[in-house]
């Protein structure tokens, strides 16, 4: 399974791309960043978006995404979300005001988007994939994932969330478990944002580790332009219950 991480930072500068794994070349999770990474060539073969919920910095390329490859008709780009993301994007999107409805466009029968809705909990296949939505703790609805290869190894990835634990759950059970992909945001002198956002910092990600005891890779994404020298410098520091590391930008994952 191949992970090439197209953005892994919560917000937008010159240097740092918002949230967006291409995996094997065709799926994405999340698309903060898919048109700023990838070339339109590229882009034309992408055919799957997997949303784990409905924030800007997870969503923001679709719109530009379908334009680029997907306008004329030619092929139906499917954006795979739960019921309540599913009406977020519906309406606040794709809506005739924001950007244009592109769920019928250029005509309801061949669509340039398809909107196919996906169950918390619920594991689904696609090609030789299985991801599993796993809710976690933030300030809008929100699923990880857990994704599976089959007859391979399973990567699990928080998405954005507070202190949690069901995923955590998750990821002890899962026998094949090869990483964790886990969020990051603010130093520990914003905690009363990081919480009142439904962040992590250094310290409450501790804390969340502690809940794992499997003995993988951690690897570290969404931290914060603004305060990226700062969080870094108390990554290197705190100590957690398993090694850490920060997602590369631009880098390939082999799992």
């Amino acid at each position: 399974m191949e992970w090439r991480i197209l953005g892994s930072f919560g917000g937008s500068s010159p240097s740092c791309r918002m949230t967006s794994f291409l995996v094997d070349g065709e799926l994405a999770l999340d698309a903060g960043s898919l048109t700023q990474a990838l070339s339109l060539e590229e882009q034309q073969k992408v055919t799957r978006i997997a949303l784990s919920h409905s924030h800007l910095d997870h969503v923001a390329s679709i719109p530009f995404l379908v334009e680029n490859a997907f306008a004329d008709g030619s092929k139906t780009l499917e954006i795979l979300l739960t019921p309540e993301v599913y009406e977020t994007v519906k309406r606040h999107l794709f809506n005739n005001d924001l950007w244009p409805d592109f769920t019928r466009i250029p005509s309801q029968l061949s669509p340039a988007v398809k909107l196919v809705q996906i169950k918390p909990r619920v594991p689904f296949a696609l090609n030789h994939l299985t991801l599993t939505p796993i809710p976690v703790n933030h300030t809008v609805p929100t699923c990880g994932f857990l994704v599976e290869e089959r007859g391979g190894g399973a990567v699990l990835f928080t998405s954005d969330t507070g202190p949690t634990q069901e995923i955590w759950d998750w990821a002890n059970r899962c026998p094949n478990l090869q990483a964790v992909i886990v969020e990051v945001s603010f130093p520990t002198r914003l905690q009363r944002v990081a919480d009142l956002s439904l962040h992590l910092t250094p310290p409450t990600l501790a804390e969340e580790l502690a809940k794992l005891k499997r003995d993988v890779p951690v690897y570290l994404f969404h931290l914060k332009p603004r305060h990226l020298e700062e969080l870094r410098g108390e990554l290197a520091t705190t100590a957690f219950p398993h090694p850490v590391e920060e997602l590369q930008q631009g880098k390939t994952y082999r799992f």
